[in-house]
């Protein structure tokens, strides 16, 4: 069916990146809104098919909210950019990652083909929404695999058309497509995409359409589709870093100290509240250490449960965020009385190559959890899921949890005996001084063992300074690690 414009607008403009939640899932946040240009051409309506083009495999959906503009926009400033949108309706910012090479950075022929743009079906007056209110949801065959809210927007729609108007008019009837959050992924021709925009009262109905094989081949005289491991990473979604998140010399360092001799470092540092008390491991025997990635739950208010709780929330954005070798740290104002993590989203937590689990609130499921190869740390165990006391929140902030205050981007380690948290730029130097309380404890532990006294010997005094330093050349000449 036609799209609901009527007419042809002059230009589409799409951003790359606009939800904190996708951000997190690329792994990057921009300091500034960056567009790309989509053909007019590219314009389909609701019930239309979405064409896969042959040779290709990566086709992907990006739900997101389009915005048309109603005024003439030239060098707006950003409190008056919203006056200058006449309505709001959703919109798919569909493309095959197998052609992006071809141009990329412009996204031409991977995100400008015939039909990669569907809009509508219907047009909500701008007049009478709350730009930082709105939702937008997609459907994949009737599973919900996107949901956020423009309160979680980088740059709110205001700030876009200043931004935009500065250098480029926009005209009335132009398109701005306005980014898409965290959960776009690849579909296959015979899939459904459905994409709805709304703020609860009002909405745009769901925009429907089938997926499709092109009924042609692609002509050989062009560029040709092409697909290495970082096309489909960024396709399905995964945060494609060849870096990791931690380097491996301070991973396998760390991991080699004791939690307790770390603790007993970060004390002679004057940093005494740095474990997260009430914690402990489902899997005593495991060693755990990465860098936190953080969740919040609030306290349960049954009204915004309803808008902050259900589909892709919070907490499943923050599992579908994790990056390799992070740990999510799960603020539950040390409430056990409700599951704040049960075995699926645990399941996908691994699969997502999470180094572990931190909550000061309780875990569901415990059995199950327990026999994954998942270091999880909790207060307690519950039968009930979170809307029982939590509201998941928001992701990738200050949080505390078990007393303790965890920042994205520390470094967690955990033992039987508990989790630190630890600053980063202190990572060098722990390791340093822990190896050598360790090497003094296990001399320690031989004099004990040899019915010595305690007293002058732990800790280290004078009196066995000397040999202690014997001791040690001794164990380097004969090759020991002691």
């Amino acid at each position: 069916m036609p799209h609901p414009l009527g007419t042809t607008p002059s230009k589409i403009i799409a951003v790359h990146l606009n939800y904190r939640s996708r951000a997190a899932e690329r792994g990057r946040v921009p300091e500034q809104p960056s567009y790309f240009l989509k053909p007019p051409s590219s314009l389909v309506g609701s019930g239309d098919p979405v064409h896969r083009p042959r040779g290709c495999e990566l086709l992907a959906f990006e739900g997101e909210i389009a915005l048309v503009v109603g005024r003439r926009a030239h060098r707006v400033a950003p409190q008056d950019g919203w006056s200058h949108v006449a309505y709001v309706t959703a919109a798919n910012d569909a493309g095959v990652y197998d052609l992006r090479h071809a141009d990329l950075g412009s996204n031409l022929r991977s995100k400008g083909a015939d039909g990669f743009t569907p809009i509508g079906p219907r047009l909500l007056d701008a007049r009478r929404l709350d730009p930082s209110a709105l939702r937008l949801r997609t459907w994949v065959n009737g599973e919900l695999v996107q949901d956020d809210t423009t309160d979680t927007l980088l740059f709110p729609f205001g700030d876009l058309i200043a931004d935009l108007s500065r250098l480029v008019t926009l005209e009335p009837g132009d398109v701005i497509l306005t980014g898409t959050p965290a959960g776009a992924s690849v579909v296959s021709p015979g899939d459904t995409v459905e994409v709805e925009a709304g703020d609860g009262t009002v909405s745009t109905g769901r925009l429907r359409n089938p997926i499709a094989e092109a009924g042609h081949d692609l002509e050989a005289w062009g560029a040709m589709p092409r697909a290495g491991q970082g096309e489909r990473a960024a396709a399905w979604g995964s945060a494609y870093e060849p870096e990791p998140v931690l380097d491996k010399r301070i991973e396998q360092g760390l991991r080699g100290i004791a939690v307790a001799t770390l603790s007993a470092q970060l004390r002679k540092r004057g940093l005494v509240q740095s474990s997260i008390d009430g914690v402990r491991p489902t899997r005593p025997g495991d060693k755990m250490v990465g860098v936190a990635h953080t969740l919040r739950y609030l306290p349960l208010r049954e009204d915004l449960f309803m808008r902050y709780g259900n589909g892709m929330n919070a907490q499943k954005r923050a599992i579908e965020e994790l990056r390799p070798g992070q740990i999510l740290v799960m603020d539950a104002r040390r409430d056990t009385t409700a599951g704040t993590l049960g075995d699926i989203l645990a399941l996908r937590a691994l699969r997502r190559g999470a180094a572990g689990v931190v909550t000061d609130g309780a875990l569901r499921d415990s059995a199950a959890v327990t026999a994954l190869e998942l270091p999880v740390y909790c207060g307690g165990t519950h039968p009930s899921v979170l809307g029982r006391r939590h509201v998941p929140w928001d992701t990738g902030i200050p949080i505390a949890c078990g007393g303790a205050l965890v920042q994205p981007g520390d470094l967690l380690v955990g033992d039987a005996d508990g989790v630190v948290v630890i600053d980063p730029s202190l990572a060098e130097e722990l390791i340093a001084d822990s190896a050598e309380q360790e090497l003094q404890e296990r001399f320690i532990t031989e004099q004990v063992q040899a019915g010595r006294s305690v007293d002058g010997l732990y800790p280290l005094g004078p009196d066995w300074q000397g040999p202690y330093e014997q001791w040690r050349v001794r164990h380097a000449q004969q090759g020991e690690t002691p």
